[in-house]
C-alpha cells in the first residue's frame, strides 16, 4: 500500500526512494526474497542513476547481498559483500563501525563458501580493531567474535586448539 502512494512521484522524490527501500526490506522480512531482490536491484539502479551519496549505495548493496544469500546465491552475495567492504574502507576508513560490520559480513560470506583461512584472517584483524575502537561489550564487537568462533568451528581442518579458541572466543 505504501508503494502505491508514492509510485507516481518522480524518481528524484525522497519519499518515493524511501518507499522503494521499505518495500524491498518489507518483502525480505516477509520471506519473499526473490521479490525483495527484484525491488532491491531496481532500487540500486535508480539510486546510482540519481547519484545519491556512496553511503546510501553501500546500504542498498548490503540489502542486496542479504537477499542473494537468502536465495542461496552465495557467490553473488560474496561479490557484493566484497564491494561493500571495499567501499566502506574508502569512505569511512578501517576504524569505523560500518567498516567493521562490512568486514564481518564479507568474512562470513567467505566462511559460508568454505574459504575458511581468508575468513578467519579477516575476522582476526577486524576483531582487534573492533575491540580497540568499539570496546569489548559493543554489539558489533560481539557479533564479530561470534563470527570468528563460528569460522573456527566450521573449518573441517580445525585442530583441537582451534576448537578451544572458538569456545573461548564465544
Amino acid at each position: 500500500a505504501c508503494w502505491k502512494t508514492y509510485v507516481a512521484r518522480p524518481e528524484t522524490n525522497a519519499a518515493r526512494r524511501s518507499a522503494m527501500t521499505q518495500l524491498g526490506n518489507g518483502l525480505s522480512e516477509a520471506y519473499h526474497y526473490a521479490d525483495a531482490l527484484s525491488v532491491q536491484e531496481a532500487d540500486l539502479s535508480m539510486k546510482r542513476r540519481l547519484g545519491v551519496p556512496e553511503d546510501v549505495i553501500l546500504s542498498v548493496q548490503n540489502n542486496l547481498a542479504n537477499s542473494y544469500r537468502k536465495l542461496g546465491r552465495c557467490d553473488e552475495a560474496l561479490r557484493v559483500r566484497q564491494e561493500v567492504y571495499s567501499g566502506r574502507l574508502k569512505l569511512n576508513g578501517e576504524d569505523h563501525q560500518e567498516t567493521l560490520i562490512a568486514a564481518s559480513n564479507y568474512a562470513s560470506s567467505l566462511v559460508q563458501l568454505k574459504r575458511f583461512e581468508d575468513g578467519k584472517s579477516l575476522l582476526r584483524k577486524t576483531m582487534l580493531v573492533a575491540r580497540r575502537i568499539l570496546g569489548e561489550c559493543n554489539e558489533s564487537t560481539l557479533m564479530i567474535r561470534m563470527n570468528y568462533g563460528w569460522a573456527l568451528y566450521k573449518d573441517t581442518d580445525a585442530t583441537l586448539d582451534d576448537l578451544r579458541e572458538a569456545l573461548t572466543t564465544l
